[in-house]
Protein backbone atom coordinates (compact mmCIF):
# COMPACT_ATOMS: atom_id res chain seq x y z
CA UNK A 1 0.00 0.00 0.00
CA UNK A 2 1.47 3.31 -0.74
CA UNK A 3 2.43 5.13 2.15
CA UNK A 4 2.07 9.12 0.44
CA UNK A 5 3.48 11.56 -1.66
CA UNK A 6 5.50 14.76 -0.89
CA UNK A 7 5.19 18.05 -3.26
CA UNK A 8 7.54 20.11 -3.59
CA UNK A 9 8.36 23.57 -5.64
CA UNK A 10 11.53 24.38 -6.55
CA UNK A 11 12.33 28.15 -7.02
CA UNK A 12 13.44 31.45 -5.56
CA UNK A 13 11.29 33.14 -7.28
CA UNK A 14 8.08 31.38 -5.02
CA UNK A 15 10.09 31.84 -1.35
CA UNK A 16 10.76 35.36 -2.01
CA UNK A 17 7.00 35.69 -3.45
CA UNK A 18 7.44 37.11 -6.60
CA UNK A 19 4.91 34.33 -7.88
CA UNK A 20 1.93 32.27 -6.22
CA UNK A 21 1.97 28.74 -6.27
CA UNK A 22 -0.46 27.03 -7.55
CA UNK A 23 1.11 23.73 -8.75
CA UNK A 24 0.97 22.05 -4.90
CA UNK A 25 -3.00 22.45 -4.59
CA UNK A 26 -3.65 21.59 -8.34
CA UNK A 27 -1.05 18.29 -7.82
CA UNK A 28 -2.92 17.59 -4.27
CA UNK A 29 -6.39 17.27 -5.42
CA UNK A 30 -5.42 15.03 -8.44
CA UNK A 31 -3.17 12.69 -6.17
CA UNK A 32 -6.54 12.48 -3.91
CA UNK A 33 -8.75 11.62 -6.35
CA UNK A 34 -6.60 8.59 -7.33
CA UNK A 35 -5.96 7.54 -3.33
CA UNK A 36 -2.87 8.90 -2.72
CA UNK A 37 -2.67 11.19 1.01
CA UNK A 38 -0.35 14.26 0.30
CA UNK A 39 1.98 13.77 3.45
CA UNK A 40 4.28 16.99 2.49
CA UNK A 41 4.12 20.12 0.94
CA UNK A 42 7.66 21.83 0.58
CA UNK A 43 9.16 24.70 -1.42
CA UNK A 44 13.20 25.03 -1.57
CA UNK A 45 15.16 27.83 -3.33
CA UNK A 46 17.43 27.37 -6.44
CA UNK A 47 20.40 25.72 -4.42
CA UNK A 48 22.06 22.29 -5.52
CA UNK A 49 22.95 21.04 -2.82
CA UNK A 50 19.36 21.60 -1.03
CA UNK A 51 17.58 20.62 -3.83
CA UNK A 52 19.90 16.92 -3.86
CA UNK A 53 19.08 16.97 0.71
CA UNK A 54 15.88 17.98 0.42
CA UNK A 55 14.96 15.82 -2.39
CA UNK A 56 16.38 13.08 -0.18
CA UNK A 57 14.40 13.60 2.79
CA UNK A 58 10.93 12.96 1.10
CA UNK A 59 12.11 10.14 -0.78
CA UNK A 60 12.76 8.47 2.30
CA UNK A 61 9.49 9.69 3.61
CA UNK A 62 6.78 8.84 0.61
CA UNK A 63 6.46 6.52 -1.90
CA UNK A 64 5.98 9.76 -4.29
CA UNK A 65 7.37 12.55 -4.73
CA UNK A 66 6.31 14.87 -7.59
CA UNK A 67 8.61 18.56 -7.96
CA UNK A 68 7.80 21.61 -9.83
CA UNK A 69 10.25 23.90 -11.53
CA UNK A 70 13.49 24.85 -11.92
CA UNK A 71 13.90 23.31 -15.52
CA UNK A 72 14.00 25.92 -17.70
CA UNK A 73 16.74 26.67 -20.86
CA UNK A 74 19.11 29.13 -18.89
CA UNK A 75 21.62 28.55 -16.65
CA UNK A 76 19.71 29.57 -13.47
CA UNK A 77 18.23 26.80 -13.60
CA UNK A 78 19.96 23.81 -12.15
CA UNK A 79 17.69 21.29 -10.93
CA UNK A 80 18.39 19.18 -13.99
CA UNK A 81 21.71 18.68 -13.14
CA UNK A 82 20.83 18.34 -8.86
CA UNK A 83 18.46 15.44 -10.25
CA UNK A 84 21.29 13.98 -12.25
CA UNK A 85 23.59 13.61 -9.07
CA UNK A 86 21.03 12.68 -6.90
CA UNK A 87 19.74 9.64 -9.21
CA UNK A 88 23.67 8.79 -9.74
CA UNK A 89 23.38 9.03 -13.72
CA UNK A 90 26.92 10.15 -15.40
CA UNK A 91 25.33 11.21 -19.06
CA UNK A 92 23.03 12.59 -20.38
CA UNK A 93 20.72 11.33 -23.64
CA UNK A 94 18.43 13.14 -26.12
CA UNK A 95 14.51 11.83 -26.08
CA UNK A 96 13.63 12.28 -29.34
CA UNK A 97 9.71 12.76 -28.77
CA UNK A 98 10.80 15.56 -26.63
CA UNK A 99 13.04 17.16 -29.21
CA UNK A 100 10.39 17.05 -31.42
CA UNK A 101 8.26 18.53 -29.59
CA UNK A 102 10.48 21.94 -29.14
CA UNK A 103 11.08 22.17 -32.36
CA UNK A 104 6.53 21.87 -32.88
CA UNK A 105 6.57 24.05 -29.70
CA UNK A 106 8.50 26.59 -31.13
CA UNK A 107 7.62 26.98 -34.90
CA UNK A 108 4.20 27.33 -34.09
CA UNK A 109 5.29 30.42 -32.20
CA UNK A 110 7.79 31.81 -34.61
CA UNK A 111 10.74 31.30 -33.18
CA UNK A 112 13.60 29.83 -33.86
CA UNK A 113 14.83 26.91 -32.45
CA UNK A 114 17.98 27.03 -30.70
CA UNK A 115 20.73 24.65 -29.49
CA UNK A 116 19.59 25.78 -25.42
CA UNK A 117 16.21 24.83 -26.38
CA UNK A 118 17.13 21.56 -28.04
CA UNK A 119 18.99 20.77 -24.87
CA UNK A 120 16.04 20.75 -22.42
CA UNK A 121 15.19 17.02 -24.33
CA UNK A 122 18.81 16.07 -22.59
CA UNK A 123 17.25 13.90 -19.97
CA UNK A 124 19.57 11.96 -17.80
CA UNK A 125 20.71 8.63 -18.24
CA UNK A 126 17.94 5.88 -16.92
CA UNK A 127 15.65 8.18 -16.01
CA UNK A 128 11.78 7.33 -18.36
CA UNK A 129 10.05 10.40 -19.49
CA UNK A 130 6.88 11.83 -20.06
CA UNK A 131 6.37 14.29 -22.63
CA UNK A 132 5.64 17.82 -22.59
CA UNK A 133 2.77 18.27 -24.87
CA UNK A 134 3.05 22.19 -24.39
CA UNK A 135 6.33 23.14 -23.33
CA UNK A 136 10.02 22.01 -23.95
CA UNK A 137 10.68 20.84 -20.49
CA UNK A 138 10.40 17.11 -20.39
CA UNK A 139 8.78 15.36 -17.31
CA UNK A 140 11.83 13.23 -15.89
CA UNK A 141 10.69 9.83 -13.95
CA UNK A 142 12.90 8.94 -11.55
CA UNK A 143 12.82 5.52 -9.87
CA UNK A 144 14.42 4.56 -7.00
CA UNK A 145 14.73 0.81 -5.62
CA UNK A 146 13.85 -0.18 -2.24
CA UNK A 147 17.98 -0.58 -1.24
CA UNK A 148 18.19 3.60 -1.67
CA UNK A 149 15.61 4.78 0.54
CA UNK A 150 14.30 1.76 1.83
CA UNK A 151 11.15 1.08 0.03
CA UNK A 152 10.34 1.43 -3.86
CA UNK A 153 10.04 5.13 -4.45
CA UNK A 154 9.36 7.61 -7.66
CA UNK A 155 10.00 10.84 -8.17
CA UNK A 156 8.07 12.86 -11.22
CA UNK A 157 10.51 16.15 -12.16
CA UNK A 158 8.09 18.76 -13.57
CA UNK A 159 7.67 21.95 -15.19
CA UNK A 160 7.02 25.18 -13.05
CA UNK A 161 4.48 26.57 -15.43
CA UNK A 162 0.92 25.48 -14.10
CA UNK A 163 -0.69 25.40 -17.79
CA UNK A 164 1.95 22.44 -18.76
CA UNK A 165 1.75 21.21 -15.32
CA UNK A 166 -2.18 20.74 -15.76
CA UNK A 167 -1.77 18.99 -18.93
CA UNK A 168 0.80 16.07 -18.04
CA UNK A 169 -1.21 15.65 -14.90
CA UNK A 170 -3.14 12.74 -16.28
CA UNK A 171 0.03 11.05 -17.75
CA UNK A 172 1.62 10.87 -14.13
CA UNK A 173 -1.31 9.70 -12.30
CA UNK A 174 -1.52 6.90 -14.54
CA UNK A 175 1.85 6.10 -14.37
CA UNK A 176 1.57 6.09 -10.02
CA UNK A 177 -1.45 3.54 -10.57
CA UNK A 178 0.45 1.62 -12.76
CA UNK A 179 3.54 1.02 -10.22
CA UNK A 180 1.79 1.60 -6.96
CA UNK A 181 -1.27 0.05 -5.30
CA UNK A 182 -3.28 2.90 -3.71
CA UNK A 183 -6.19 2.83 -1.70
CA UNK A 184 -9.85 4.94 -2.52
CA UNK A 185 -10.23 8.22 -0.54
CA UNK A 186 -13.97 8.97 -0.79
CA UNK A 187 -15.15 12.55 -0.26
CA UNK A 188 -18.27 13.71 0.28
CA UNK A 189 -19.60 17.68 0.84
CA UNK A 190 -21.54 19.94 2.19
CA UNK A 191 -21.61 23.54 1.46
CA UNK A 192 -22.33 25.64 4.53
CA UNK A 193 -23.32 29.87 4.19
CA UNK A 194 -24.21 32.32 6.84
CA UNK A 195 -22.40 30.31 9.76
CA UNK A 196 -18.98 31.33 11.20
CA UNK A 197 -16.69 28.10 11.71
CA UNK A 198 -17.08 28.23 15.53
CA UNK A 199 -20.89 28.44 15.48
CA UNK A 200 -21.37 25.69 12.91
CA UNK A 201 -18.69 23.52 15.11
CA UNK A 202 -21.13 24.01 17.58
CA UNK A 203 -24.67 23.34 15.64
CA UNK A 204 -23.36 19.95 14.46
CA UNK A 205 -21.42 19.15 17.58
CA UNK A 206 -23.46 15.93 18.57
CA UNK A 207 -23.99 15.15 14.61
CA UNK A 208 -19.92 15.01 14.40
CA UNK A 209 -19.43 13.06 17.48
CA UNK A 210 -21.59 10.22 16.76
CA UNK A 211 -19.74 10.06 13.15
CA UNK A 212 -17.92 6.25 12.76
CA UNK A 213 -14.78 6.26 14.06
CA UNK A 214 -12.87 6.08 10.02
CA UNK A 215 -15.13 9.17 8.94
CA UNK A 216 -13.27 11.95 8.94
CA UNK A 217 -14.55 15.47 9.25
CA UNK A 218 -13.24 18.79 8.07
CA UNK A 219 -14.10 22.25 8.26
CA UNK A 220 -12.77 24.44 5.15
CA UNK A 221 -13.91 28.06 5.74
CA UNK A 222 -13.47 30.70 2.73
CA UNK A 223 -14.34 34.37 2.20
CA UNK A 224 -16.63 33.72 -0.82
CA UNK A 225 -17.29 30.18 0.00
CA UNK A 226 -18.70 30.01 3.39
CA UNK A 227 -17.68 26.54 5.20
CA UNK A 228 -17.04 23.46 3.12
CA UNK A 229 -17.82 20.59 5.52
CA UNK A 230 -15.59 17.51 4.03
CA UNK A 231 -16.34 14.34 4.78
CA UNK A 232 -13.71 11.57 4.26
CA UNK A 233 -13.09 7.82 4.22
CA UNK A 234 -10.03 6.51 3.81
CA UNK A 235 -9.34 2.79 2.22
CA UNK A 236 -12.24 0.49 2.34
CA UNK A 237 -14.71 -0.26 -0.40
CA UNK A 238 -15.69 2.61 -2.57
CA UNK A 239 -19.48 2.29 -2.99
CA UNK A 240 -20.44 1.44 0.55
CA UNK A 241 -17.98 4.31 1.88
CA UNK A 242 -19.98 6.59 -0.51
CA UNK A 243 -23.23 5.47 0.68
CA UNK A 244 -22.34 5.71 4.83
CA UNK A 245 -21.44 8.77 4.08
CA UNK A 246 -25.43 9.95 2.44
CA UNK A 247 -26.66 8.26 5.35
CA UNK A 248 -24.67 10.41 7.58
CA UNK A 249 -25.10 13.36 5.78
CA UNK A 250 -29.23 13.01 5.60
CA UNK A 251 -28.88 13.13 9.43
CA UNK A 252 -27.02 16.62 8.98
CA UNK A 253 -29.38 18.33 6.87
CA UNK A 254 -32.11 18.87 9.48
CA UNK A 255 -30.02 20.43 11.79
CA UNK A 256 -28.54 23.07 9.24
CA UNK A 257 -31.67 23.57 6.59
CA UNK A 258 -31.21 25.85 3.89
CA UNK A 259 -27.69 27.21 5.47
CA UNK A 260 -26.74 24.01 3.05
CA UNK A 261 -26.51 25.51 -0.72
CA UNK A 262 -25.08 22.17 -2.33
CA UNK A 263 -23.80 19.07 -1.81
CA UNK A 264 -21.06 19.29 -4.43
CA UNK A 265 -17.81 21.25 -3.92
CA UNK A 266 -18.63 24.59 -6.31
CA UNK A 267 -19.57 27.95 -5.22
CA UNK A 268 -22.77 29.87 -4.36
CA UNK A 269 -23.04 31.74 -7.93
CA UNK A 270 -22.57 28.19 -9.49
CA UNK A 271 -25.61 27.10 -7.49
CA UNK A 272 -27.55 30.31 -7.95
CA UNK A 273 -27.00 29.75 -12.11
CA UNK A 274 -28.44 26.26 -12.38
CA UNK A 275 -31.64 27.65 -9.99
CA UNK A 276 -32.07 30.21 -12.70
CA UNK A 277 -31.49 27.57 -15.29
CA UNK A 278 -34.08 25.39 -14.21
CA UNK A 279 -36.44 28.13 -14.17
CA UNK A 280 -35.97 29.04 -17.12
CA UNK A 281 -35.30 33.34 -15.09
CA UNK A 282 -32.95 35.67 -15.69
CA UNK A 283 -30.98 38.38 -13.49
CA UNK A 284 -29.48 41.85 -13.25
CA UNK A 285 -27.67 43.38 -10.53
CA UNK A 286 -27.05 47.19 -9.31
CA UNK A 287 -24.17 47.33 -7.42
CA UNK A 288 -22.71 49.94 -5.59
CA UNK A 289 -20.09 49.01 -2.77
CA UNK A 290 -19.35 45.74 -4.17
CA UNK A 291 -18.06 47.39 -7.52
CA UNK A 292 -19.17 45.41 -9.96
CA UNK A 293 -18.22 41.93 -7.86
CA UNK A 294 -21.34 39.99 -7.67
CA UNK A 295 -21.26 40.71 -11.79
CA UNK A 296 -17.53 39.23 -11.88
CA UNK A 297 -18.68 35.99 -9.96
CA UNK A 298 -21.82 35.33 -11.71
CA UNK A 299 -19.96 35.03 -15.23
CA UNK A 300 -17.57 33.02 -13.97
CA UNK A 301 -20.02 30.52 -14.47
CA UNK A 302 -20.30 28.80 -17.42
CA UNK A 303 -23.17 29.70 -19.53
CA UNK A 304 -23.64 32.53 -17.60
CA UNK A 305 -25.20 34.17 -20.79
CA UNK A 306 -28.23 32.00 -20.32
CA UNK A 307 -29.75 33.78 -17.56
CA UNK A 308 -27.50 36.97 -17.08
CA UNK A 309 -28.55 40.30 -18.84
CA UNK A 310 -26.42 42.65 -17.08
CA UNK A 311 -25.46 44.87 -14.51
CA UNK A 312 -25.27 48.28 -13.73
CA UNK A 313 -22.21 49.64 -11.01
CA UNK A 314 -24.28 52.75 -10.01
CA UNK A 315 -21.30 54.54 -7.50
CA UNK A 316 -22.72 57.74 -7.28
CA UNK A 317 -26.16 58.79 -5.56
CA UNK A 318 -26.48 60.92 -9.47
CA UNK A 319 -26.19 57.03 -11.21
CA UNK A 320 -28.45 55.18 -8.60
CA UNK A 321 -31.44 58.62 -9.85
CA UNK A 322 -30.39 58.75 -13.58
CA UNK A 323 -30.17 55.47 -14.59
CA UNK A 324 -31.78 53.43 -11.95
CA UNK A 325 -34.63 55.61 -11.17
CA UNK A 326 -34.26 55.50 -7.10
CA UNK A 327 -35.63 58.94 -6.01
CA UNK A 328 -34.06 61.37 -4.25
CA UNK A 329 -36.69 61.43 -1.41
CA UNK A 330 -35.48 57.97 -0.51
CA UNK A 331 -32.02 58.76 -0.50
CA UNK A 332 -32.43 62.34 1.21
CA UNK A 333 -35.20 60.42 4.03
CA UNK A 334 -33.34 56.72 4.36
CA UNK A 335 -29.54 57.58 3.63
CA UNK A 336 -27.48 55.87 0.57
CA UNK A 337 -26.97 52.77 2.82
CA UNK A 338 -30.35 51.69 3.57
CA UNK A 339 -33.32 49.29 3.24
CA UNK A 340 -35.28 51.49 0.96
CA UNK A 341 -32.27 52.43 -1.24
CA UNK A 342 -31.07 48.90 -2.17
CA UNK A 343 -34.49 47.92 -2.68
CA UNK A 344 -35.22 51.07 -4.83
CA UNK A 345 -31.94 49.78 -6.79
CA UNK A 346 -33.35 46.26 -7.26
CA UNK A 347 -36.30 47.33 -8.87
CA UNK A 348 -34.88 49.43 -10.68
CA UNK A 349 -32.21 47.56 -12.39
CA UNK A 350 -34.93 44.95 -12.80
CA UNK A 351 -37.02 47.49 -14.71
CA UNK A 352 -34.20 48.56 -16.72
CA UNK A 353 -33.25 45.17 -18.25
CA UNK A 354 -36.67 43.08 -17.68
CA UNK A 355 -35.08 40.28 -15.76
CA UNK A 356 -36.76 37.78 -13.75
CA UNK A 357 -35.40 38.59 -10.73
CA UNK A 358 -32.37 41.28 -9.80
CA UNK A 359 -29.87 41.93 -6.68
CA UNK A 360 -28.57 45.03 -5.32
CA UNK A 361 -25.99 46.18 -2.86
CA UNK A 362 -25.20 49.67 -1.06
CA UNK A 363 -23.10 49.76 1.78
CA UNK A 364 -20.13 51.21 3.58
CA UNK A 365 -16.77 48.86 2.92
CA UNK A 366 -14.04 50.36 4.72
CA UNK A 367 -13.42 53.45 7.57
CA UNK A 368 -16.74 55.46 6.28
CA UNK A 369 -19.70 55.27 7.81
CA UNK A 370 -22.28 57.78 8.32
CA UNK A 371 -24.70 58.60 11.15
CA UNK A 372 -27.47 55.88 10.24
CA UNK A 373 -24.81 53.12 9.48
CA UNK A 374 -21.46 52.45 10.65
CA UNK A 375 -18.75 50.90 8.28
CA UNK A 376 -18.49 47.73 7.19
CA UNK A 377 -22.55 47.89 6.87
CA UNK A 378 -24.16 46.52 3.52
CA UNK A 379 -27.88 46.10 2.39
CA UNK A 380 -29.26 43.92 0.10
CA UNK A 381 -31.57 44.16 -2.02
CA UNK A 382 -33.95 41.55 -4.67
CA UNK A 383 -36.48 41.34 -6.54
CA UNK A 384 -39.01 39.68 -8.41
CA UNK A 385 -42.27 38.47 -9.24
CA UNK A 386 -43.23 37.73 -5.72
CA UNK A 387 -41.80 41.11 -4.53
CA UNK A 388 -38.94 43.03 -3.23
CA UNK A 389 -36.63 41.77 0.08
CA UNK A 390 -33.71 43.70 1.58
CA UNK A 391 -31.51 42.04 4.26
CA UNK A 392 -28.76 43.77 6.23
CA UNK A 393 -25.53 42.27 6.80
CA UNK A 394 -22.14 43.47 9.04
CA UNK A 395 -18.99 42.67 8.98
CA UNK A 396 -15.54 44.02 10.80
CA UNK A 397 -12.87 43.58 7.72
CA UNK A 398 -10.68 45.50 5.90
CA UNK A 399 -12.48 46.80 2.24
CA UNK A 400 -11.42 44.08 0.04
CA UNK A 401 -12.49 41.30 2.37
CA UNK A 402 -15.88 43.35 3.22
CA UNK A 403 -16.72 43.27 -0.56
CA UNK A 404 -15.97 39.92 -1.45
CA UNK A 405 -18.13 39.32 2.06
CA UNK A 406 -20.84 41.52 1.09
CA UNK A 407 -21.10 40.04 -2.50
CA UNK A 408 -21.24 36.31 -1.42
CA UNK A 409 -23.96 37.51 0.56
CA UNK A 410 -25.90 39.04 -1.60
CA UNK A 411 -25.42 35.85 -4.03
CA UNK A 412 -26.80 33.88 -1.35
CA UNK A 413 -29.43 36.08 0.14
CA UNK A 414 -30.66 36.02 -3.89
CA UNK A 415 -30.23 31.93 -3.69
CA UNK A 416 -32.67 32.04 -0.57
CA UNK A 417 -34.90 34.34 -2.62
CA UNK A 418 -35.46 31.96 -5.30
CA UNK A 419 -36.08 28.84 -3.59
CA UNK A 420 -38.38 30.34 -1.17
CA UNK A 421 -40.31 31.91 -4.22
CA UNK A 422 -40.15 29.59 -7.35
CA UNK A 423 -38.26 26.41 -6.34
CA UNK A 424 -40.84 23.45 -5.09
Amino acid sequence: MITGASIVTIGDEILIGQIVDTNSAMISRRLGGIGVRTLDMISIPDDREQIISRLSEELKRSDVVISTGGLGPTKDDITKDALATLFGSRAYVRHEAQEEQVRVFLHSRGLDVLDINLAQADVPEGCDVIVNRRGTAPIMVFRFDESRFGHPATLYAMPGVPYETEAALDEVMEDIRRHFHTEDICHRHVMVYGLAESALSKLIEKWESSLPSDMHLAYLPGTLAGVRLRLSVYGGEKSESEARMDAEIARLLPILGDRVYSLLDEPLEAVVGRLLREAGATLSAAESCTGGQIAHMITTVSGASDYFLGSVTSYSPEIKKKVLGVPASVIEENGIVSSAVAAAMAEGVRALTGSTFSVATTGWADAYGDEREPAGTVWVGVSGPAGTETARFHYHNDRKRNIERFSASAIDFLRRYIIKHIKH
